[in-house]
């Protein structure tokens, strides 16, 4: 049985979700605001967790910090309810595995739902990825630079395990979407471009090249710094 703790700040909004959940066989926990959050985490293992993003949206940047913080911690998915006044929300949060616009249908929710612990269940990589000076290491979600830890985005750490797991492939920007953002993501494959530039500033330099430009394709991993 699946363990699925929900986040909310209106609890008779998500009973009914939590009442469908448990009848398709999840095991359903409920509660208000992080403090719940972190009582609830004390005492039991979840498989995922579903935030009703106006509770998180009305607490501040703190509980986006905290929910990230739990990502990485369990290695947890977490996936948004949202509504129409909270989709732009969504669009800048990068820490979700997914999300589901209102009318929540509880078959598309169970769905995605598995389908993200599914995809989070995978064996981590027993070693890390070295490219010259560049580490990522799969099990701790790090990424080191000549012995500096680099701050990546979630979606930015996702892409660049991607590529350099499969260094010299070409991806094309259709791909990286629906490996990385999920077949129904909301948005266009300019989000891989924005995503691209952002990761190429962390991670390149003078002294170091990674991903480059396939023209009117996608993008590759190099693997190579230049000498």
């Amino acid at each position: 049985m699946q363990n699925v703790l929900i986040v909310t700040n209106e609890m008779d909004r998500i009973r009914d979700i939590s009442t469908g959940l448990s009848r398709m066989g999840f095991s359903c926990t409920a509660c208000m605001y992080v403090d719940d959050v972190l009582e609830q985490d004390s005492r039991q293992t979840f498989n995922a967790v579903l935030v009703d993003i106006s509770a998180v949206s009305s607490q501040g940047d703190s509980a986006w910090k905290w929910f990230r913080k739990l990502k990485l911690k369990h290695l947890l998915p977490v996936i948004a309810l949202v509504s129409g006044s909270t989709l732009s929300l969504v669009l800048q949060e990068q820490g979700l595995e997914d999300f589901i616009i209102k009318p929540w249908d509880l078959d598309e929710l169970s769905a995605r739902i598995n389908r993200a612990i599914a995809k989070s269940a995978r064996p981590a990589e027993d070693k890390s990825i070295k490219i010259g000076d560049l580490t990522i290491d799969p099990v701790r979600c790090e990424v080191d630079l000549g012995g500096r830890m680099l701050a990546l985005t979630f979606k930015e750490y996702e892409l660049l395990k991607l590529m350099a797991s499969s260094r010299g492939k070409v991806f094309t920007r259709e791909e990286l979407l629906n490996e990385i953002w999920g077949y129904d993501y909301y948005g266009g494959d300019r989000t891989v471009d924005v995503h691209i530039r952002r990761l190429r500033s962390k991670i390149e330099d003078p002294e170091h090249s990674f991903i480059e430009t396939v023209r009117n394709i996608g993008y590759k991993f190099k693997g190579t710094s230049p000498a």
